[in-house]
């Protein structure tokens, strides 16, 4: 395949993968980065990707942040974990700047791995609020640096939150603030380490546009298909972007 063919593939796949995240974030509140940081990360690098998606996590979360903010839970539980997100960030855009690229879509590989095995394996695991509550800043550190390094930490954040089996509004509510508190870390460090370029930048801007026309979208889907069917679509299609990454971090 030629260049300028392999350059419009990935541009064609990347806007598929946005869409699809969209989809994923309207129907269930986050997810968008898993499914489209892969992608773009397959047919460019991870620095890209997490480059181009840093923009439309900053906008979506604010949106659905702002739109839940009634939602959020009393306390310093949400707080917390947003803080602790806010840290990791920062040490995984450090990771991000200096990693090599191989090693990278190895991480990127390995985190999305760990994400299926866990929904497939664990997909009924509670965790009380109060063990939440003692744990709630490490683990949402060690996410936050999944996010700043890889611009995937679903397989931390997403499945901690989850596993304490908020209403869906309350989800939505804190999983929003810790996403948006990491993109105001994550903005100006990327800028600092050269990574997001004015080039980057405007990818990031233009990626916005097929996500937030997905979103509505993936909230009518959620209105009328089977949680279980969408969630099974999507694991499925994360395992094909996962080993194709790893095959390439390998080769």
């Amino acid at each position: 395949m030629e260049f300028a063919e392999a350059h419009l593939a990935g541009l064609l796949w990347a806007a598929a993968a946005l869409i699809l995240g969209g989809i994923l974030k309207g129907a269930t509140g986050a997810g968008a980065p898993i499914v489209a940081v892969p992608v773009i990360a397959l047919y460019f690098d991870v620095p890209t990707a997490v480059s181009v998606m840093v923009l439309p996590n900053f906008a979506t979360n604010l949106i659905q942040s702002w739109k839940y903010r009634a939602s959020l839970p009393e306390g310093a539980f949400p707080w917390l974990f947003a803080g602790g997100g806010f840290l990791g960030a920062w040490l995984g855009t450090i990771m991000l700047a200096h990693a090599a690229p191989k090693l990278l879509l190895a991480m990127v590989a390995c985190v999305v791995f760990l994400y299926i095995a866990f929904r497939l394996m664990r997909p009924d695991w509670a965790l009380p609020m109060a063990a939440a509550r003692r744990v709630v800043l490490p683990v949402s550190t060690v996410a936050g640096v999944l996010q700043g390094a890889t611009g995937v930490s679903a397989p931390v954040s997403i499945t901690f939150l989850n596993a304490m089996k908020p209403e869906r509004s309350v989800f939505v509510a804190t999983i929003s603030l810790f996403f948006l508190s990491m993109t105001l870390v994550q903005i100006p460090a990327m800028i600092w380490y050269g990574l997001l370029t004015p080039q980057r930048a405007a990818g990031s801007g233009l990626a916005l546009l097929p996500l937030l026309a997905a979103m509505p979208l993936g909230a009518a889907l959620a209105r009328r298909l089977p949680k279980e069917v969408f969630d099974k679509a999507i694991l499925a299609l994360l395992a094909v972007v996962a080993a194709r990454l790893a095959w390439s971090a390998l080769a």
